[in-house]
């Protein structure tokens, strides 16, 4: 059994929930042969932007063999050019696949970012949602979702100073620990989930925050799993919410300007969702739907997350989301910005979304 976290450490996952909902910036660019130079000039601009406006973290993923996502394969490197570039901001993976991992690496690699950021890091971490990335390890799929959870309490075991029982070259025990130390005494932890209410049950058991999104759940479907989580968590706890997100002054012309990029952003990634079997839903194999039926998926999707499922329009719908998403218990809006417009434009929404943030976003303003 996982042990419980200690409750004399003062981290954000064992705070009761605030009335405020926090805001950050969550990347997960796809990779494309019409990027020639500066592919990670968003993620620098966007982190230092994060960091003198008081957002609370920045994520980056972890994506293995397909353009989407591409640019992550880990956030460990991202989060560390993260670290030196910034000074406040939460440094934080959205997420590790743990599975694909020994504990003892992803203890290592996530020191040295904690380290480097003067103790921000915290990682979230997933079971994996694509066969593929499992290239990388094959014998650890059929287990991957027992995995994610035993991984992430070892790695917080590593953190904490303890020792774990290995064997060298030569086939010898040795009892180990992770240099170099962590600055945190306790590592900020979260467990991925794409809906699946067991999911938050046991995050919430094992003292983990959630992150989430709505690609597999509505906004129903989470106001349930927060319940779940929260009941499990004896009340307490910490939900990040992923949506896409621009902010512009008038409402047709966002819709303009997100439309093309925001589809072609999700027909990308339609294929990797329907043959992914995300917390232990049927895959489907994209290659037997008619193109007329991807279009309309597309569309759906699309008019889903721009009516209801992100921030996406002015800031005074913004806030209107983000109250709702607050109602039903969510602590933090990661805020997925770069889904495909131009880094010019992204950083100029920014400007927009900062100052909802400032101007407090549940107000009435």
């Amino acid at each position: 059994m996982p042990s419980p976290p200690d409750p004399s450490v003062p981290t954000a996952l064992h705070a009761v929930p605030s009335t405020d909902v926090d805001l950050s910036l969550f990347y997960f660019a796809g990779d494309s042969d019409e990027i020639k130079s500066d592919r990670y000039g968003l993620l620098l601009d966007g982190a230092r932007f994060a960091d003198a406006h008081g957002f609370a973290a920045v994520w980056t993923p972890e994506r293995h063999f397909h353009p989407f996502g591409g640019l992550y394969p880990n956030p460990a490197v991202t989060g560390a050019a993260v670290a030196v570039a910034t000074e406040r901001v939460a440094i934080r993976a959205g997420s590790v696949v743990a599975p694909l991992h020994h504990p003892l690496r992803i203890a290592e690699e996530w020191s040295v970012v904690d380290n480097l950021s003067d103790g921000r890091a915290g990682v979230s971490f997933a079971s994996g949602w694509h066969a593929v990335d499992f290239a990388l390890r094959p014998e650890a799929y059929a287990d991957r979702r027992s995995l994610v959870l035993d991984h992430a309490e070892q790695v917080r075991r590593l953190w904490r100073g303890e020792t774990l029982t290995v064997r060298d070259g030569t086939g010898a025990e040795q009892r180990v620990r992770i240099h170099p130390q962590p600055v945190q005494p306790e590592l900020p932890v979260w467990i991925t989930s794409a809906g699946h209410t067991e999911t938050f049950r046991r995050a919430g058991a094992m003292g983990a925050g959630i992150l989430t999104h709505l690609l597999g759940q509505d906004i129903d479907d989470l106001a349930r799993n927060i319940a779940e989580y929260r009941t499990a968590s004896a009340g307490g706890g910490h939900v990040a919410l992923m949506v896409h997100t621009y902010l512009g002054d008038d409402e047709d012309e966002v819709k303009e300007l997100v439309g093309e990029p925001l589809r072609r952003y999700l027909h990308d990634s339609l294929g990797l969702l329907l043959g992914s079997r995300l917390d232990g839903r049927r895959g489907i194999d994209p290659a037997r739907l008619r193109p007329a039926d991807v279009d309309f998926l597309v569309q759906r999707s699309f008019d889903r997350y721009f009516d209801h499922g992100g921030l996406l329009g002015t800031p005074a719908k913004a806030r209107r989301v983000i109250e709702r998403l607050r109602r039903i218990g969510v602590d933090e809006v990661a805020c997925l910005i770069d889904f495909g417009l131009p880094a010019d434009t992204v950083l100029a929404g920014l400007e927009r979304l900062a100052g909802l943030r400032h101007r407090g976003a549940t107000g009435d303003h």
